[in-house]
């Protein structure tokens, strides 16, 4: 396993580790950024400059044109239509119904929509589907939500709504204006790729992702609805016993939290106190809520009650087809404060 000293000398460990048997199976290494409302970097693991794609952890950022040009009031679109807008969804009943009333709200529909399909994340939405021998469209995306807010956007403002996915759509020129002006980087700078979904994704150091977490949670204009939407309705921004929905449901009067993939995860403080950002170097998605609640518990932001809730989380353990417990994944870090 690597080690980071800090100025003292001390090592300090940088991985979660799964062990079965009395060994260490695998080890996932772990990069930390937290950061205060100046963007300065208060806490690490690894290192915070590391450049990521922000995934899916850029969409209540993507969500800002609705709310600050009033696209949201334009067509009607509520609190719970809004949080999805934001998700990463599972693709149950609630989350399609949801996409389907915003699309519906606009005048367009599935066919609208340019992000692909792909099954359910939630097993027992995918099984009815294929028990049902129903066609698995691109509403089931966990992406659709945010794909169903662009095509409002385009349409509030006049823009043709075919091929908005493309790097220069007017949709998608905005999406890089707004990832640029919450992460304080010229759009210069900002790594461009295509997302699993189709559209623009950003790459920017991990600190930056963590300032804008923190920047967007300290809003007080009209942005404070995208916060409010996601910790109010937090089963519609992830799904049926994901992690994201468990800590928003646990902790949502003090933290915002959206996933991303490729062990990207990332939380702001609803007061705008600070902002987290962590990339899973391998992009296992198993290591970020032992991650994320490790970096939590280090900053004195988890009561013991709190921990017990959300245990199955901080160290889930590892069983075989009967059922059985062998095994565990643990972290093996501490937080560096410079």
């Amino acid at each position: 396993m690597v080690a980071l000293a800090n100025s003292e000398g001390k090592d300090f460990m940088k991985d979660v580790v799964v062990r079965r048997g009395g060994i260490v199976e695998s080890v996932h290494r772990v990069h930390v950024a937290v950061v205060n409302p100046a963007g300065e970097i208060i806490a690490r693991v690894g290192d915070p400059q590391r450049i990521v794609y922000c995934r899916s952890a850029a969409k209540p950022f993507q969500a800002v044109p609705l709310v600050e040009e009033n696209v949201v009031d334009q067509f009607g679109i509520n609190s719970r239509e809004l949080a999805v807008m934001c998700a990463s969804h599972s693709g149950e009943p609630k989350h399609v119904t949801a996409v389907k009333s915003i699309l519906a709200k606009i005048g367009l529909s599935e066919r609208d929509l340019e992000c692909g399909p792909h099954p359910p994340f939630e097993e027992n939405a995918a099984i009815e589907l294929y028990a049902k021998g129903k066609n698995i469209s691109a509403i089931y995306n966990n992406c659709s939500g945010k794909h169903a807010g662009m095509l409002a956007l385009a349409l509030s403002k006049g823009w043709g709504t075919a091929g908005y996915i493309k790097q220069n759509h007017p949709v998608q020129v905005r999406m890089i204006s707004e990832v640029s002006r919450w992460t304080d980087m010229e759009e210069s700078s900002i790594k461009l790729g295509i997302d699993g979904c189709g559209v623009v994704c950003f790459g920017v150091p991990l600190s930056a992702l963590a300032k804008a977490f923190c920047k967007l949670g300290g809003a007080k204009d009209s942005n404070r609805r995208i916060v409010s939407a996601m910790v109010d309705h937090p089963d519609m921004v992830a799904g049926t016993g994901r992690f994201g929905t468990a800590l928003m449901e646990v902790l949502g009067d003090r933290i915002f939290a959206k996933t991303g993939a490729e062990g990207v995860f990332a939380v702001g403080s609803t007061e705008g106190e600070f902002g987290i950002a962590i990339k899973i170097e391998d992009g296992t998605k198993r290591a970020t809520p032992v991650v994320i609640l490790r970096v939590l518990e280090s900053l004195n932001l988890l009561e013991s009650r709190t921990k017990d809730s959300l245990g199955a989380f901080s160290s889930p353990v590892i069983r075989n087809t009967l059922g059985e417990t062998v095994g565990a994944i643990s972290s093996d870090f501490e937080l560096v404060f410079p």
